[in-house]
């Protein structure tokens, strides 16, 4: 299917891979994994044609059918349906070809065009992308929704499905998990696991990779690892391997010794000196085997604040929500120290509304939140890589938070999390989203809470440092409220789980197994209630009917206008607050500064740095607020 002969690929002046071999074969589901930079992207860029090879070669199956899922996010007027339907080129040839016959009014072409739709199936591809889309977290009412209207990791997603939609014999995915949750994850295993063809996909899920892969090509050393199973097989071989080499190394270290004392010890005797000189081309021929160096680059921990509170937080009989409309009732929750909590729901029941209630992002509707008073929370959101200052450096940032801290202090923290050199030192524009993640990582750590809110950590974070989040979270002594699609770190770094469903925040009683088939259970209950009853399919619309549907809908557009209006002023004003941020934060990238006679003018600029965040949060939080009133009253009963 799939060959790569001596391959040798360079992407600057150090190739990426070197003499490399591998052959992959039809129906296999192959992981594709290594360090960040070792070549995994590039290997897929020369697959898709983008990259050659700089020596060796390397062949593709005859009429292969290639599909992937692109990276970029674009922002397009077309429908989430029209896009992912793009993805069926052969579909979108023939429509073109029919809407071409129909203007010209070939009825000959037209009718050969209509049996060669028929012979793809055609008819049935809108339906196969609605499911793709629902398969995907996408709700019915996103179907006509603009591309252009969904978050990046919405479009992302749309990326993906416009992938499987594409008729393909090898699929090609990069980072596929990435801004999935849980139930987007195990529909994906799924269909995968049906998936006819070929797939080669990049994951840092180990619990992923081990559902869907039958095999692993593992880059290292410039070289293609072969291994039959998942991740966890992997392991165990590697490890092995890594055991065998070892032994080897050191067997061969000790002939090496015993060369060298020969050398040193008969080298200036005649009679011996023919023995010392074989002795010394063995040692020029012998291969060098390697040893074993398996360290992970990251070592850190989360220090925990001097004093902690019992419990830390505590929400009493709460309703959250936004605005005055409620996504979750009756919430109690009481956070203690040593609590591990995992957070599981379908997609929008109202995790990341609890979440942003516990952190304070979002008041209350009704009820109590209570913070103890010595409550540091750690909080990690996929936003705050964007709230990150694009011109400072990661020691720039930690020196921030703690002025006082020395540069030494700053430095070997920094290195736990693998800045390290210059790196520690270098503006953070050009940084991968994984850097981003760690940085953010690093100061939530640096600034030594004892209860650590974590939605989605390990986005971007590939498998070491995914491990190292995960042995770090074990030795936390605070408490720890988790959402992630990452099953390992969940089954590894809590004690409980939480579900949040229909309203309500109530213990889960089982693992994540029985979380997979409650959610299939779900998703049953769910299809079935929006089914339309058969005795109302067929009933029509009288004339007075349509007259009051039309007086309603005119009634909800004179309530829907002020909304839409306020949401362009907090649009506008949300804009002008970047601005003033990203001003603000290029004035303290000035590393002048961060000196003693500048102390007043520094607190002036973080002072009114904090303000303009603050101001530019609640913004966001009114126009989320509006956002949702706006889509109820769309979809609801007029008010």
């Amino acid at each position: 299917m799939l060959k790569f002969d001596s391959l040798t690929l360079r992407r600057g002046p150090d190739p990426l891979l070197e003499d490399a071999n591998a052959l992959i074969h039809a129906g296999q589901r192959v992981a594709v994994i290594g360090a960040n930079g070792a070549g995994k992207t590039s290997l897929f860029k020369l697959i898709l044609g983008e990259l050659q090879v700089d020596a060796g070669d390397w062949s593709l199956a005859g009429n292969c059918r290639v599909a992937h899922m692109a990276q970029e996010v674009v922002a397009s007027a077309r429908s989430a349906l029209d896009y992912v339907l793009d993805g069926h080129r052969p579909l979108r040839h023939l429509q073109q070809q029919l809407a071409e016959a129909e203007a010209a009014q070939n009825d000959e072409q037209q009718a050969h065009v209509h049996g060669e739709l028929e012979a793809i199936r055609a008819y049935e591809a809108p339906a196969q992308a609605e499911k793709l889309l629902h398969g995907l977290g996408f709700a019915q009412s996103d179907m006509q929704r603009p591309v252009s209207d969904f978050s990046g990791g919405w479009r992302i997603r749309l990326n993906l499905a416009q992938a499987l939609m594409s008729p393909s014999d090898l699929l090609l995915l990069d980072e596929p998990t990435n801004h999935l949750d849980l139930d987007a994850m195990f529909w994906l295993e799924q269909w995968l696991k049906r998936y006819a063809g070929t797939v080669l996909f990049i994951s840092h899920d180990r619990d992923f990779i081990d559902a869907v892969a039958t095999h692993i090509l593992h880059i290292e050393h410039k070289a293609l690892h072969q291994y039959a199973g998942g991740y966890s097989q992997f392991e165990r071989l590697r490890a092995e391997k890594l055991a065998q080499q070892q032994a080897m190394f050191e067997k061969q270290q000790q002939r090496v010794d015993e060369i060298h004392r020969f050398v040193a010890r008969f080298k200036a005797k005649a009679s011996k000196a023919k023995q010392a000189q074989s002795r010394l081309k063995e040692l020029s021929r012998m291969e060098a085997i390697a040893p074993a160096h398996i360290d992970s680059p990251f070592s850190f921990s989360f220090p925990l604040a001097d004093k902690m509170s019992s419990p830390l937080l505590n929400l009493q009989a709460a309703s959250l929500g936004y605005g005055q409309q409620a996504v979750l009732q009756a919430v109690s929750l009481s956070l203690l120290p040593g609590s591990r909590i995992g957070l599981l729901g379908p997609n929008g029941a109202g995790k990341s509304t609890l979440v942003k209630t516990l952190v304070g992002d979002l008041p209350l509707i009704a009820g109590s939140r209570t913070t103890g008073e010595h409550a540091y929370i750690g909080y990690f959101a996929q936003h705050q890589l964007e709230a990150l200052d694009m011109h400072a450096s990661p020691f720039v940032h930690l020196q921030r938070e703690r002025p006082q801290a020395s540069d030494q202090e700053i430095r070997n923290f920094l290195g736990g999390f693998d800045f390290r050199g210059d790196q520690a030192l270098e503006s953070i524009a050009r940084f991968s989203g994984g850097e981003k993640a760690r940085l953010a990582l690093a100061l939530i750590a640096w600034q030594r809470p004892n209860l650590l809110i974590l939605d989605e950590p390990t986005n971007h974070l590939d498998l070491e440092m995914r491990h190292a989040l995960t042995v770090a979270l074990q030795a936390f002594e605070g408490a720890v409220v988790l959402v992630s699609h990452d099953r390992h770190l969940l089954k590894n770094t809590v004690d409980e789980f939480l579900l949040v469903a229909d309203g309500q925040v109530a213990p889960f009683k089982g693992d994540l197994q029985d979380y997979h088939a409650w959610l299939l259970d779900y998703q049953r209950r769910q299809e079935q209630a929006v089914k339309p009853q058969p005795e109302a399919a067929g009933q029509s619309e009288s004339a007075q009917d349509r007259k009051e549907r039309k007086r309603l809908e005119a009634q909800r557009r004179q309530q829907i206008a002020p909304l839409k209006k306020e949401l362009d002023q907090l649009e506008q004003r949300s804009g002008d607050l970047e601005a003033q941020l990203q001003a603000l934060e290029e004035q303290l990238a000035d590393s002048s500064l961060y000196t003693a006679d500048k102390k007043a003018d520094l607190a002036a600029l973080l002072a009114e740095q904090t303000r303009c965040k603050q101001q530019l949060a609640e913004c966001e939080e009114r126009w989320f607020a509006v956002s949702e009133t706006l889509e109820s009253m769309a979809e609801g009963p007029v008010q």
